[in-house]
């Protein structure tokens, strides 16, 4: 899925589920009690004006000792986890730019991820590859994940994938290029027979 499209689907996702509980909560507020006779039976029956859970019931669950620090403990998680989720929306969207040495140029580590991809993959041996670049003021580090086809032994994909990352090297001259390879192969799959 590209990046484009899961923040199109995530925006819509949000603004939908927005849209909903904002509606419901106007509906609720401005309604009439016409959803009272559908309560569960152990609730009870508010009246025209009331609320769910008056006073004097909040005031009795108020006196067990586990009301306040459940309540408080549940408050602190929800708003922890809802700001990380926040935090990450907003940090996932953009990907760092490397800023190249030629005046008002500059290289997304996006682009530097899908050429090493694309430049591992047609090396023979290579059933398929998936890269990643994380970028640190003047330093890279390149993690790839490269499967072999079943014939393919690592020592002979090895120079290739070394020469690749000289390469990287080299191309990106004032970052210091740290190159991480993760080799695995895939799996020689036989016909079964039943």
């Amino acid at each position: 899925m590209t990046q484009r499209l899961r923040t199109g689907l995530n925006r819509a996702v949000l603004a939908s589920a927005g849209l909903v509980l904002l509606l419901g909560g106007a509906w609720l507020a401005v309604a009439p009690a016409s959803w009272a006779p559908r309560l569960p039976g152990r609730w009870p029956d508010p009246g025209t004006y009331t609320t769910l859970l008056d006073t004097e019931r909040l005031t009795a669950l108020r006196t067990h000792g586990w009301w306040t620090p459940t309540v408080m403990a549940a408050s602190i998680a929800a708003t922890v986890l809802f700001a990380l989720w926040c935090a990450g929306q907003l940090r996932g969207g953009s990907r760092p730019l490397v800023p190249l040495p030629a005046p008002g140029s500059a290289l997304r580590t996006r682009a530097l991820e899908d050429v090493l991809t694309q430049h591992a993959a047609a090396i023979g041996g290579v059933a398929r590859c998936r890269t990643r670049v994380l970028a640190r003021r003047r330093h890279l580090h390149v993690r790839m994940h490269v499967w072999l086809h079943p014939s393919a032994t690592p020592a002979a994909v090895l120079p290739a994938l070394t020469a690749l990352a000289a390469q990287t090297e080299t191309a990106i001259t004032p970052y210091r290029v740290r190159t991480e390879v993760r080799l695995a192969a895939r799996s020689h799959r036989m016909p079964h027979v039943r």
